[in-house]
């Protein structure tokens, strides 16, 4: 498809790249309260939705553009429900798995992303891009170290979020620019936070607990929750306005940031001290980002060919 005017692929890339060192944020936090504050993970996505939603809301009916005329409610609100699919998914495995694991399987998602970009989308990945992509794949291999412990179905979770996580991604920039960003992030909270109450309903009702209803047992979870919601609305929104500034081939490999943020946090909050191999991996995973800048600036300056 031909680059529209709002396209800023340098731009994307630094958006991009900075909210993947945030989000694992969520996750964290979605790991404290199924531990130590003792909340489902199907509760916990519940809340998620919900906080991203009122976080957003006030904003989206001050703006110009309202939300009663949004021109593709329906695609939003698709995009919240696979979202949050894909977040219960998550939030349950990293409950019963390490969260540098779950990464480690997660990470299948930039392949599916790249190679759903280049066959529905038609997008241009050439053999370098294609290669630093497998060298970061590598690098958060090595970062991670799954154990054999991980290849039981619990494995299945992360596989699945990835998955659903892509398609996520994949509307993002099929939709295009129908609707704002503030928009699309305020809808996509109302379809996540009406399909996790029907799910939780579902699943409580036959006694899953994974799905077990429950309030914040404290302030301190209650603020957390709040902030979970709120970095979920604001983080993916600028993830949204990367996605109209650069390819999804192209944005990809930034994903693997997370890895980075991830493992800091594992350390902090859960001591799960990073080793020698690890620090490697994550130096590779850096390298793989700092190539596909370079090669973006190199061409937007045609000092190579495209």
């Amino acid at each position: 498809m031909p680059p529209k005017t709002s396209e800023n692929p340098l731009k994307g890339m630094a958006i991009m790249a900075s909210c993947m060192a945030i989000l694992p944020v969520m996750d964290a936090i979605a790991k404290y309260m199924a531990n130590f504050e003792h909340m489902s993970p199907g509760q916990v996505t519940f809340y998620r939705f919900l906080f991203q939603f009122l976080s957003l809301l006030p904003l989206a009916l001050l703006s110009a553009r309202s939300l009663i005329h949004a021109n593709r409610p329906w695609m939003n609100l698709l995009r919240g429900t696979l979202h949050a699919s894909a977040s219960l998914m998550f939030f349950a495995a990293v409950k019963y798995m390490p969260l540098a694991d779950v990464f480690a399987i997660y990470f299948v998602e930039p392949f599916m992303l790249t190679m759903m970009s280049a066959i529905f989308l038609g997008e241009r990945v050439g053999w370098r891009r294609w290669l630093a992509i497998v060298v970061g794949f590598g690098g958060a291999m090595i970062v991670i170290q799954p154990s054999y412990s991980i290849f039981g179905w619990t494995a299945l979770l992360p596989v699945a979020c990835a998955f659903l996580f892509t398609l996520y991604l994949f509307l993002n920039r099929a939709i295009g620019e129908s609707d704002s960003p503030l928009v699309m992030q305020t809808i996509a909270g109302l379809g996540g936070t009406v399909f996790m109450g029907l799910a939780m309903t579902a699943g409580s009702s036959f006694g899953v607990a994974d799905f077990e209803p429950s309030l914040p047992a404290s302030a301190l979870g209650l603020l957390l929750l709040v902030v979970l919601g709120s970095i979920s609305g604001y983080m993916h929104l600028l993830v949204v306005k990367a996605f109209r500034m650069a390819p999804l081939s192209l944005l990809a490999p930034f994903q693997y940031f997370e890895i980075i943020s991830a493992t800091v946090l594992g350390y902090a909050l859960f001591g799960d001290f990073p080793t020698v191999s690890k620090w490697f991996g994550i130096l590779i995973i850096v390298a793989s980002g700092l190539f596909i800048i370079w090669r973006e600036h190199a061409q937007s300056k045609q000092l190579v060919p495209a």
